[in-house]
């Protein structure tokens, strides 16, 4: 009967999964009042220790592995700096699209009632010249043992291009890079199985403690996510195919089936071979440079959950706590954005581990 179960909650896709946790937790929320925060809460205090805890190696180890893949491409060589500013462009693109559809939308205005977390206490944020200084790391190990994602991501990049110039000599341990990165893609899958659960927690508690009031900002949260992806897929991407005169319907038509699998899935890693088919069938791309740069994508380029998402998030956070973003901090959500959209594993879920990231990059609660 357990096995049974277990089949029938894995063949539901994750979404509803998470979906479903959402509405019982506002459900157990409303029907227990303040009780739910002592015997429900922790259930998503945990889901947030544990999303914490993979945050910083999953990141170290997918950009290691995803800049020494560039090793032994010799035809796509030329194109591989091509394909790295493509990468970052678009992602700066869809960092201001989520800051923008932000300031549009103002998801979080209205909901100043809420406090910050006891624990969370305001940091001085450095001026712009000292936040691309602290990109750089004096102590790796200490970078990697505090968490701070920018000198991470700087270092194992670092790391990553010394690993391909060396050629052979560390075929070894770039094959060990890419296995660890692989371990901690599973381990994050691991624990984003958990999320339904950490969703019902945190839900539960948020209703307990405050009621369902408190919650309708959510709803423009939502809606200005949404907003923000249609904007940068049909303003953005379409945009760039009719600067290089593509027509946008043919390639949305053609990358429609890996599009379908992706969002049904929620996981890039889900829809490549889908992808991959697409883009040398449907669109007609060297199937060499395919076999590198969507791999390569779907492990390092999430312009949703890597960009858009953690941007939006920042702007929602700093709204429904009514603090002012600085310059300074506006500067630290676009490079934790673009720079961790790159670490971003291809899994379901691992928006809110981006989110993490650059909230706490920018000293937002």
């Amino acid at each position: 009967p357990g096995a049974t179960v277990m089949a029938w909650w894995f063949r539901i896709p994750f979404w509803q999964r998470v979906l479903g946790g959402f509405v019982l937790g506002a459900v157990a929320g409303w029907l227990l009042g303040p009780a739910a925060q002592t015997w429900l809460a922790p259930l998503g205090t945990l889901y947030v220790t544990l999303i914490r805890m993979i945050a910083t190696p999953l990141v170290f180890f997918a950009v290691i592995a995803a800049v020494a893949r560039l090793h032994g491409q010799q035809r796509i060589a030329a194109l591989a700096g091509r394909t790295f500013a493509w990468f970052v462009a678009t992602a700066v693109l869809a960092v201001l699209v989520g800051l923008g559809t932000g300031w549009l939308v103002q998801p979080g205005s209205g909901a100043e009632g809420l406090v910050a977390a006891t624990d969370w206490t305001p940091r001085e944020v450095p001026g712009p010249v000292q936040v691309l200084l602290d990109v750089v790391p004096a102590n790796p190990f200490a970078a990697l043992a505090e968490g701070r994602i920018l000198q991470v991501i700087f270092f194992a990049a670092l790391l990553g291009l010394a690993l391909v110039r060396l050629g052979e000599k560390t075929a070894r341990l770039r094959a060990l890079a890419g296995e660890a990165s692989d371990a901690m893609i599973q381990v994050t899958r691991f624990v984003l199985e958990v999320t339904p659960i950490g969703t019902f927690g945190l839900i539960a508690g948020l209703v307990g403690s405050y009621g369902f009031e408190r919650l309708l900002p959510l709803a423009d949260f939502v809606f200005a996510l949404y907003l923000a992806c249609a904007l940068h897929i049909v303003v953005v991407y379409g945009g760039l195919l009719l600067a290089h005169g593509l027509n946008p319907l043919a390639f949305f038509r053609g990358a429609a089936p890996a599009m379908q699998v992706a969002f049904v899935s929620s996981s890039s890693f889900a829809s490549m071979p889908v992808a991959m088919r697409c883009a040398s069938h449907s669109l007609g791309v060297d199937r060499d440079y395919v076999a590198f740069a969507v791999p390569l994508g779907a492990s390092i380029k999430m312009d949703g959950c890597g960009a858009i998402y953690p941007a939006l998030a920042a702007v929602f956070i700093a709204q429904y706590f009514g603090l002012e973003l600085s310059l300074s901090q506006y500067l630290v959500i676009l490079l934790a954005s673009v720079l961790g959209s790159f670490g971003t594993a291809g899994v379901p879920g691992t928006a809110v581990v981006m989110a993490t990231v650059v909230l706490t990059a920018a000293g937002l609660p």
